[in-house]
């Protein structure tokens, strides 16, 4: 009895002090159960929550239409772009040095003189001029002619013009919306343009450029009986295929995204 006294009494120990000291002591050899708190929910048992984090402000999901408009040194690895701005694109005004640089590539490319065959060949075919007449020999003429024609053109509009009026001769892709919207965008470019503040204006670079070159052909080309009729009609085509060109660019882009998933 006196040896089971010691026992009754360390099994008398309050449950307010299990649950502080967690482990009770009882006879040799025998230790009572530890009594846990209860894990919240989400929580594990090194304190660190299993829910996943919150989201950040600076958690933003990925535009995938980020890179529309982008534009491209060269179409088809061939056609010199050099005049075509990506959309939502800023660039700093271009010096005259860079304004000379920008018309002696679109003027020397090595496409460029593939371009002035081709366009020399349906004048050719056309007998436009017919005092060159026909085979190698007016073809020559015609070649020469036509070469002189978009070189003068494309000093005029992107160097010479520019310089004085603060124009900015690049063309800025819209990238966005309806093919007419866009297409219409594209002509109107022909006589709105960018100056180099940022603003809008008349495009005299386009409009007075190649009515200039149109003129000036009047230098090189035989006198006829009615040279102001060619004259205009040099100038109309000039700007009709810059026009062209224009819409052109405006959706390449979309092209080489859909078509070459972006490889060219």
């Amino acid at each position: 009895m006196l040896a089971a006294a010691p026992v009754q009494a360390q099994q008398a120990v309050s449950a307010h002090e299990q649950s502080q000291d967690q482990v009770v002591v009882a006879p040799p050899g025998y230790v009572l159960p530890v009594t846990q708190e209860p894990q919240q929910a989400g929580k594990p048992a090194d304190g660190k929550s299993s829910l996943p984090d919150a989201p950040t402000p600076n958690d933003k999901p990925a535009n995938p239409d980020e890179d529309y408009g982008k534009q491209n040194k060269r179409i088809l690895w061939v056609i010199p772009n050099y005049r075509a701005v990506s959309a939502n694109t800023k660039l700093p005004p271009l010096s005259f040095k860079s304004e000379l640089w920008l018309a002696t590539q679109d003027s020397f490319d090595y496409s460029g003189f593939i371009f002035v065959g081709a366009l020399a060949g349906v004048d050719m075919a056309d007998k436009a001029q017919p005092t060159f007449g026909q085979g190698a020999e007016g073809f020559g003429k015609y070649y020469w002619h036509v070469f002189v024609d978009s070189t003068i053109e494309n000093y005029m509009t992107e160097a010479i013009i520019p310089a004085p009026t603060k124009e900015d001769p690049r063309y800025y892709t819209m990238g966005k919306g309806g093919i007419f919207k866009r297409t219409g965008y594209a002509v109107t470019r022909l006589f709105i343009t960018k100056t180099n503040s940022g603003g809008s204006t008349f495009n005299l670079s386009e409009i007075v450029g190649a009515g200039a070159s149109a003129g000036l052909g009047n230098l090189y080309y035989p006198a006829e009986s009615r040279p102001f009729v060619k004259t205009y009609q040099r100038w109309g085509t000039q700007v009709g295929l810059d026009g062209v060109f224009n819409v052109f660019k405006e959706f390449w882009p979309d092209v080489n995204k859909a078509v070459f998933h972006g490889k060219y």
